[in-house]
């Protein structure tokens, strides 16, 4: 996202971009209500009739722990291992919480979430600070930046993750909003999306 602002903002100086960080109930509510032009979230807006949504990009979630804990010496990594040490994580209905819940469940564990947050540096932080191993969207951690905490090898044990770009049914956009969304995906052109958009034929 910040590439897609910074392009945006080149093309557009005069055009007044505002970002709200909001729940995907909130994001949706937003949208209906004519207060967003355009939602991006993971969950929510898929289920509802009246959005148009597009696949916006796919991500998993990655585990990460303190630097030389003992995970670390456990390859593959698997759901058992994480079971037997606290959990530190996404908040309800905020960036795939639902299918770590269900990725737990379906193997018949309890975890032990001690903590659940809605931003991933809140969770970098608290498992640097030894509260718990971390579960985190794979693009949240920078090796580079986050010296205190290690992103743990092994398959994607949460499955994948699709994140979508959404739109209100009827919702008049400016030429510029079609192209920020562009600058999101160049496979959404703003033909492509205006079809996506216009009502399905009525037929007799």
């Amino acid at each position: 996202m910040p590439r897609v602002v910074t392009a945006f903002k080149q093309a557009y100086p005069r055009v007044h971009l505002v970002l709200h960080q909001a729940s995907p109930d909130e994001l949706v509510r937003l949208l209906l209500d004519g207060e967003a032009d355009i939602g991006i979230a993971t969950e929510a807006v898929a289920d509802v009739p009246d959005l148009v949504s597009f696949p916006y990009y796919s991500w998993h979630h990655t585990v990460i722990a303190p630097n030389d804990h003992p995970l670390q010496q456990v390859q593959p990594l698997t759901l058992e291992a994480l079971s037997d040490y606290p959990l530190v994580t996404y908040h309800q209905g905020f960036t795939g919480r639902a299918q770590i819940d269900r990725s737990f469940a379906e193997a018949g564990l309890s975890p032990d979430i001690v903590m659940a947050a809605l931003d991933a540096d809140v969770i970098k932080t608290y498992v640097e600070l030894g509260m718990g191993i971390g579960i985190v969207a794979n693009m949240a951690v920078d090796p580079a930046r986050d010296q205190g905490i290690t992103e743990l090898p092994g398959p994607a044990l949460f499955g994948s993750q699709t994140t979508r770009l959404a739109i209100r049914r009827g919702h008049y956009l400016r030429s510029y909003a079609y192209r920020f969304i562009e600058l999101c995906s160049s496979a959404l052109d703003e033909d492509t999306v205006r079809r996506a958009l216009s009502p399905a034929p009525v037929h007799d």
